[in-house]
């Protein structure tokens, strides 16, 4: 088990939730985890699985931080983030509102409700998916909690369900 040093740590997120559930022939999410585990494999420390619904998560009690999982990723989803900061985007769906809509479940839509929501003006709506910026966000929760698809997630399970 790594050991964590000080607060805060880092640790590497899934900007995916697994909401897109795509079999052979549809047109689902292009942006997501596709559920190759060059993740898992890459990671020294045994923090990577994935889930029932094929998706990379990351145990954050074993993972260092290193990033050596993001730099296998071929979907480039996997981001090194401090963890002081618990509030994160699970989606990297780049496809306009009705169209990231029919792909999944919970993707970002890029409503800007959690740019407007936000008061210390962290996140912003690029490529039509939220991004937070870890060095302003107070991790207050609201944008996790105004989400109306419920692609902000907070880490600690405080605001959202914890997954």
């Amino acid at each position: 088990m790594a050991v964590k040093k000080k607060f805060p740590y880092r640790s590497a997120v899934v900007a995916c939730n697994g909401g897109c559930r795509v079999t052979a022939g549809d047109n689902g999410c292009k942006d997501g985890c596709i559920g190759c585990g060059a993740c898992v494999e890459k990671c020294k420390f045994g923090a990577i699985s994935l889930n029932e619904y094929g998706v990379a998560e990351i145990d954050e009690e074993k993972c260092i931080g290193c990033g050596a999982c993001g730099k296998v990723c071929p979907q480039q989803i996997i981001h090194v983030h401090e963890c002081a900061n618990w509030i994160v985007v699970k989606c990297s769906n780049k496809s306009k509102g009705a169209e990231a809509k029919k792909q999944c479940e919970v993707s970002c839509i890029g409503c800007g409700i959690c740019e407007k929501t936000c008061t210390a003006g962290a996140i912003r709506v690029t490529d039509n998916c939220a991004v937070i910026e870890e060095s302003v966000c107070l991790s207050c929760g609201m944008c996790a909690v105004k989400c109306p698809r419920h692609a902000i997630y907070d880490l600690r399970g405080i605001y959202t369900a914890k997954n």
